[in-house]
């Protein structure tokens, strides 16, 4: 058990039996009346964000999450299969435990989140970036760089389409951000 003075960002509890996050929380005390602990808490399950306020000094039961590291295989029709990069145990993950499942490469390693207590897989978190090679793209056409922000689609390896500035050409390799799907940079050879 935990109070609202624990709180903190990244903090797992179980609130209305389910498991949420931490994202953001304030504390608040007003002139008057009680202080109170404004929290935006994310569904571990469902992804959603919603808002709760709780009374300060409010008991609230820690939920023990577990970081693991997996190395991608490949996917079936089981969903996506990782396996344990230290003990080799091999887990399927189901397609709606993970976002951006578009920018995974075979042999990738990342971090699956599980639930202590009931060993159930949560989510899947990918590296911040992630190198990805450009197989098809529009070629830039010289003039059009009026607005210093022009971008156009490109098609990576993996199947994703990416907005990428003019310049990008394909058999490039770029660097994506997994967690806003944007162009980071162009990765030298």
């Amino acid at each position: 058990m935990a109070s609202t003075a624990d709180f903190r960002n990244g903090l797992c509890i179980e609130f209305n039996d389910q498991l949420f996050q931490i994202v953001q929380f304030q504390h608040v005390k007003p002139g008057k009346g009680a202080a109170f602990v404004r929290t935006k808490l994310k569904n571990l399950k469902t992804g959603r964000v919603i808002e709760n306020t709780f009374n300060s000094g409010v008991k609230v039961t820690v939920a023990r999450i577990e970081r693991r590291p997996y190395q991608f295989l490949y996917k079936d029709d089981m969903g996506f299969n990782f396996m344990h990069t230290e003990t080799f145990e091999q887990v399927i993950i189901s397609p709606d435990l993970m976002e951006n499942a578009d920018l995974l490469k075979d042999g990738m390693t990342l971090e699956i989140v599980f639930h202590a207590e009931t060993e159930t897989a949560l989510s899947v978190e990918l590296p911040p970036f992630v190198e990805l090679e450009v197989v098809y793209t529009e070629p830039g056409e010289k003039g059009n760089t009026a607005s210093s922000t022009a971008q156009k689609p490109a098609e990576t390896e993996t199947g994703a389409t990416i907005m990428v500035p003019i310049f990008v050409n394909q058999g490039d390799i770029i660097k994506v951000d997994t967690r806003d799907r944007s162009y980071s940079e162009r990765v030298k050879k």
